[in-house]
C-alpha cells in the first residue's frame, strides 16, 4: 500500500505543521507583534497546507503527490520569512520548513491537466 511508503513524508509534513503552529503562537507573544505579522500569516498557511498534504497522502489521493508542489512552495516561503527573525521558535520553524520543502521536492509529481 502506498501510504506505508509515504509514512516518513507524512511525518515530515506533520512535524512541519506543528513547528509552524508553535511559531505562530509564539510570534503572537512577541513584544513587537507588528514585525511578526507576515511570519504569523505564512506559519498558518504553511501549517494548513502541510496538514492537508498529509491527509491527501494518507488516503492515497490521486492528487496527493501533485499537491506537494504547492506544499514545497509555501514551505520555502515560510522558511525564508522565519529566517529573517532571531527568535528560537522562528529558527526551529525555518529548519522544519526547509526539511519539509526538500522532502516535498523529492516526492512531488507534475500537475497533469488532461
Amino acid at each position: 500500500m502506498e501510504t506505508r511508503n509515504n509514512h516518513a513524508l507524512i511525518q515530515t509534513l506533520l512535524d512541519c505543521a506543528l513547528a509552524c503552529e508553535h511559531c505562530a503562537s509564539s510570534c503572537l507573544k512577541e513584544e513587537d507583534i507588528n514585525m511578526m505579522i507576515d511570519c504569523i500569516k505564512l506559519d498558518r498557511d504553511c501549517a494548513d497546507i502541510c496538514t492537508q498534504a498529509a491527509r491527501l497522502l494518507q488516503r492515497d489521493s490521486i492528487i496527493g503527490h501533485q499537491y506537494l508542489l504547492l506544499c514545497e512552495e509555501i514551505c520555502r516561503l515560510c522558511a525564508a520569512e522565519c529566517s529573517k527573525h532571531d527568535h528560537e521558535h522562528c529558527r526551529q520553524c525555518a529548519v522544519a520548513c526547509e526539511e519539509c520543502a526538500d522532502a516535498c521536492h523529492a516526492n512531488h509529481e507534475t500537475i497533469n491537466q488532461d
